[in-house]
């Protein structure tokens, strides 16, 4: 009963089986738009391939995408050769590419212009990391290709500009699979080797597959990396490679590399001829110069007239010493004037004479210090004596002395109303000459004035 239920493993088996045997899905060839690209750190590229009504997931594996000169990007319109079959492990079916070119432009144009710019955004082409190129080289590295024609126009060349440099070939492959290593290899040795003054790195001319090694990364990279000036010289005039912008130097031609290498012979020998002119003129000139002018010396009354000039001069010595002593008297006594008043005021600056100062300013402040305290005690002795003779006028005692008493209840509280004292109660009365104990008899109130 249950025979006829499959699996879902066994179903999808089939499905693939299926597919794969289908001669119409083994060879595909499709047109579609790149999305959701991914470049797996594996080397294995993973995407969509799309049109404006249906898409398809895809897969192209390192072993197939390692030979591309192009990188696939998002958005970017492919030709694809590859085939159908089924990814058991979702059970959807999927293309498997094997071969990618770009649609409507060449993969190498492609290739060229993404790696152009990638370079160029790193800064290897920028005009800062260019070396100079020697004006007098004296050993050239050449590197290409040993057999082509390149090469035997770079040595002529070279030999009939400035025949004077060393000149070393260093054989390469120049195109195939492994013409990129094989120029890599060749720079990196010379740069190793180091008695190399210039490189020559280059080809004759040829198609853009036939030069394209000289657009591969590893290049551009060893070219930049390269501690000897190197001139690029690939190709035609008309023929641009990555090698070109990295170099130091680019040559239209090999045979136009060999010319910015070296100078030419016959223009410094006419360089020279021009110099050894310039310079006969001027040395004659300077001559001629020197000759005139030992001639007026010659005729100067100095040669013609010695001794009267050495009498001359004799006078004129003993008039400058007679100015020296002058001088030096002269500039002793304004020292010495100088010193003097220096001295007067370092005197005046001593220590024992600003305490003898100091000592007179401070009695003279005493004096007028005391001076002003006298005055000051005898105004406030004057303000005193009057205070205590008003103080006087007011005092009890002084007041009793003139007939008044003052009244003391027995708790000792002066009396200022009859209302504060009783009949029968005990007083004291004070006078100014001593206490009466009194006993109060009576009160009398005094009646307020009616009004």
């Amino acid at each position: 009963m249950n025979e006829k239920y499959l699996t879902v493993t066994a179903l999808t088996r089939y499905i693939k089986r299926k597919l794969d045997t289908d001669p119409h899905l083994r060879t595909i060839w499709l047109r579609g738009e790149i999305s959701n690209f991914k470049h797996h750190s594996r080397g294995h590229m993973y995407m969509t391939i799309k049109d404006d009504q249906a898409k398809i997931q895809a897969v192209m594996f390192a072993g197939n995408n390692r030979s591309m000169k192009f990188r696939p990007e998002n958005g970017m319109n492919v030709l694809i050769k590859g085939e159908i079959s089924v990814y058991e492990a979702y059970g959807q079916y999927q293309l498997y590419i094997q071969q990618m070119e770009p649609d409507g432009i060449g993969a190498l144009y492609l290739a060229f212009e993404q790696l152009k710019e990638k370079l160029h955004k790193e800064g290897i082409f920028d005009d800062i990391h260019k070396k100079q190129i020697p004006v007098f080289p004296e050993h050239i590295g050449v590197i290409t290709s040993p057999t082509g024609a390149a090469v035997r126009d770079i040595i002529t060349t070279i030999k009939r500009r400035y025949p004077i440099v060393s000149i070393t070939v260093i054989p390469v492959l120049v195109q195939g699979p492994q013409a990129t290593t094989s120029i890599q290899e060749a720079i990196e040795m010379a740069n190793h080797k180091g008695d190399f003054d210039t490189l020559i790195v280059g080809r004759g001319g040829g198609s853009i597959e036939e030069l394209w090694s000289f657009n591969e990364e590893i290049v551009a990279r060893a070219i930049f990396n390269s501690k000897i000036p190197i001139i690029s010289a690939v190709g035609h005039e008309t023929d641009i490679t990555i090698s070109d912008f990295a170099a130091d130097l680019r040559a239209p031609t090999p045979t136009g590399a060999a010319e910015l290498a070296v100078p030419s012979r016959m223009e410094l020998l006419d360089g020279i001829t021009v110099l050894r002119k310039t310079l006969t003129r001027d040395i004659n000139r300077e001559i001629n110069n020197h000759q005139q002018y030992f001639a007026r010396l010659l005729q100067s009354y100095a040669f013609r007239y010695p001794e009267q000039l050495l009498k001359q001069k004799e006078q004129e010595l003993d008039n400058y010493l007679e100015q020296l002593h002058r001088s030096f008297s002269q500039n002793y006594k304004e020292t010495e004037t100088a010193f003097t008043h220096l001295f007067k005021r370092l005197a005046s600056q001593h220590p024992a004479k600003q305490l003898e100062q100091a000592n007179i300013n401070l009695n003279k402040m005493m004096k007028q210090q005391n001076h002003s305290m006298a005055q000051i005690i005898e105004k406030k002795s004057v303000k005193l004596a009057n205070n205590i003779d008003k103080l006087t006028l007011v005092n009890p005692l002084e007041i009793m002395k003139r007939g008044f008493a003052l009244p003391f209840t027995s708790e000792g509280k002066i009396i200022k109303s009859v209302k504060k004292v009783k009949q029968k109660e005990m007083i004291t009365v004070n006078l100014s000459d001593g206490n009466l104990n009194c006993e109060v008899l009576s009160i009398e109130e005094e009646q307020p004035n009616e009004k």
